[in-house]
């Protein structure tokens, strides 16, 4: 039976150490502020939004949300023309220490915008090219994508080596494939970045020691990819044919044959907003 990596305490160990740091910035009149930039209402941008809400409130965050209407009838160039505008702002104003936008899919300008626009040192989760290029070349400048470096923080967590390890990562987005793929290389491991396209795409990851599964295909990492002894970390949410909410891997199979594997909720994606907030506490501490 697999030993599940739940999210929970890791967000709740990063979380601590975050409420200290964050109280000895105050003491030295610095208080960390994150602002929010959300395009429309969608229902999982919402609910991520509570989360990071929630968490910054535990450790001492300031939050500052600035929205703008979405959907088919709303004027985007003119949504766009007040991004750029507040993320002006948002550059020249000493006291906001991080930026998080949501990126919703149908809205490519609207990323776009954010990449031309945003202060790398305020860029607390990898939007501009400016924070990739960090990433890619291991400089330290900037911050990684959230989820991605959750990722690596879970492992961490329940005490997964990674150097010398094969890691195949299913899934090449600039959001999570590629850049935990990078992470995980600067900690010596060996990586296999993988897609859909991939031929003997089982035989890779029956081969590799950890499979980070970020595909978004719901179940698509079944019994056929695994083997006794590795560990797996679900990065896809999900809807089953239930409508029940699930990663990009078949959990009953991964129970069973695996080592370790994170379950879906309650996973990486709890240990995200606490990245996240950590980012906005070391972007305080960096000024």
């Amino acid at each position: 039976m697999a030993e599940i990596l739940k999210g929970a305490p890791v967000a709740t160990t990063i979380t601590d150490n975050l409420k200290a740091r964050a109280d000895a910035l105050k003491e030295r009149g610095i208080i960390p502020k994150l602002k929010l930039l959300r395009v429309g209402d969608k229902p999982e941008d919402l609910s991520y939004e509570k989360s990071i809400m929630k968490r910054c409130e535990k450790i001492g965050i300031i939050i500052d949300r600035i929205l703008y209407p979405g959907g088919h009838n709303v004027d985007m160039n003119e949504v766009i023309s007040r991004i750029k505008s507040h993320v002006r702002e948002i550059n020249g104003d000493n006291s906001v220490h991080g930026c998080m936008m949501f990126r919703p899919a149908e809205y490519r300008d609207y990323e776009q915008t954010a990449s031309e626009y945003l202060n790398p040192e305020k860029d607390t989760d990898c939007m501009t090219t400016s924070s990739l290029a960090g990433v890619f070349t291991g400089s330290g400048n900037g911050f990684p994508p959230c989820t991605a470096q959750a990722c690596i923080e879970l492992l961490d967590y329940y005490g997964v080596e990674l150097e010398g390890k094969n890691v195949a990562v299913v899934g090449r987005s600039l959001v999570i494939g590629r850049p935990v793929s990078m992470l995980l290389m600067n900690r010596n491991a060996t990586v296999t970045m993988c897609h859909s396209r991939t031929r003997n795409l089982p035989e890779i990851c029956r081969n590799s020691d950890i499979i980070i599964a970020a595909i978004g295909r719901a179940g698509f990492i079944d019994a056929s990819f695994m083997s006794p002894g590795q560990v797996i970390v679900d990065v896809g949410i999900n809807l089953d044919a239930e409508g029940r909410l699930c990663g990009d891997v078949n959990f009953t199979d991964a129970e069973r044959i695996v080592k370790a594997v994170t379950p879906v909720p309650g996973g990486v994606g709890a240990v995200t907003t606490a990245v996240l907030a950590k980012h906005v506490i070391e972007a305080a501490e960096r000024k």
